[in-house]
């Protein structure tokens, strides 16, 4: 009898070269091969929705980081969700639906050793659904659960910031802050996006950083100062909020997506004496040092969705890998709204 999965070709993105600035189609290498059955032990999955994050951007680079680089000629690093259609793995059956880091391409084979280090995790789509599994219940809000309840140590009245807050990991980080009783404030950019943080979201305030005003707006939403600011762009935002935090103030370094395309270095902070004066602390954080306590932040993120005390917002691409290059760069333009999903199957 032939292979349910003989006849199927298997594309995939591969990183052809490391980007100068924006990457570009020159970055990118478009290859295919066929579909291979797992040997013993292992799985096969098809990928059906990829998760785009900006920290992408920095796994392109060449250099020491808290993950190795994607090497040239490998398919590019991502994750995703997908479904098992070849399984001689005890725990894992046809028609699975998991999570875990597929790369960009249509199928994934998972040997046994691999399969052994807990590569993928069966997800339960009564709590969500798969777009909300590479969102809220998946790597953005791991990140904003544990570097707002770890780093950023939230306490009732006080007020928290968050830039990037119409995107993927601000957009929880806000919603949790008030569960936690915090007193919100986002920033985003353009109007659309700030009545969607405060409208939707339920954030107390949300500042657009493209106004004029952007300074004295800041200022007027943030009357008591600064206590937690979780930071996702970097540059010239992260000097401004230097400027009004409390004493004893926590800043996350989350991200800093102004700065990944910059062709001239990275802009560090001009006012860091400010965590002097105030005795403040400004932390790194690296979402995959809490992979084992995942299932806690899922459990308690997903009774959030449930009870409608939080919501989240996906922005879907439909149109399979082919069309991941033009996709990613929607994260660098401000293009996007909400969190950033490539649909690759039904």
């Amino acid at each position: 009898m032939n292979s349910p999965v003989a006849t199927r070709v298997n594309h995939q993105v591969r990183l052809a070269s490391r980007p100068v600035g924006l990457p570009t189609a020159a970055n990118w290498q478009f290859t295919e091969e066929p579909v291979v059955e797992p040997g013993a032990g292992g799985v096969l999955v098809q990928t059906l929705a990829l998760s785009l994050d900006p920290a992408m951007r920095g796994w392109m680079n060449e250099g020491r980081s808290y993950i190795p680089p994607v090497g040239l000629g490998e398919v590019m690093r991502a994750g995703g969700i997908g479904r098992v259609v070849a399984s001689s793995h005890p725990e894992f059956a046809v028609g699975d639906i998991v999570s875990g880091g597929p790369g960009v391409q249509e199928y994934w084979r998972i040997e046994a050793d691999a399969m052994r280090r807990g590569t993928i995790a069966r997800i339960d789509l009564r709590l969500g659904s798969v777009p909300q599994w590479l969102n809220v219940l998946g790597m953005p809000g791991m990140t904003a659960y544990f570097g707002l309840m770890e780093v950023g140590q939230p306490q009732p009245g006080q007020t928290l910031v968050v830039s990037g807050a119409a995107g993927a990991v601000g957009q929880t980080v806000g919603q949790l802050a008030r569960i936690k009783g915090c007193r919100a404030v986002g920033i985003a950019g353009g109007r659309a996006k700030c009545d969607f943080v405060q409208r939707e979201l339920g954030f107390d305030a949300c500042v657009d950083y493209k106004s004029p005003s952007f300074k004295d707006e800041l200022k007027a939403a943030c009357p008591d100062g600064v206590d937690i600011y979780f930071d996702n762009v970097g540059g010239e935002i992260l000097d401004l909020l230097l400027t009004r935090i409390n004493r004893r103030a926590r800043i996350v370094i989350c991200g800093a997506i102004s700065q990944y395309n910059s062709t001239e270095g990275v802009q560090g902070p001009k006012n860091y004496l400010s965590l002097l004066v105030n005795r403040a602390r400004m932390e790194g954080l690296v979402v995959f040092d809490y992979l084992d306590r995942y299932p806690q932040a899922v459990a308690e993120l997903a009774t959030y969705l449930k009870d409608g005390r939080m919501t989240s917002r996906e922005d879907v691409v439909e149109g399979g890998i082919a069309l991941f290059p033009q996709t990613l760069n929607k994260l660098f333009t401000g293009e996007n709204f909400g969190k950033l999903v490539l649909k690759v199957a039904d």
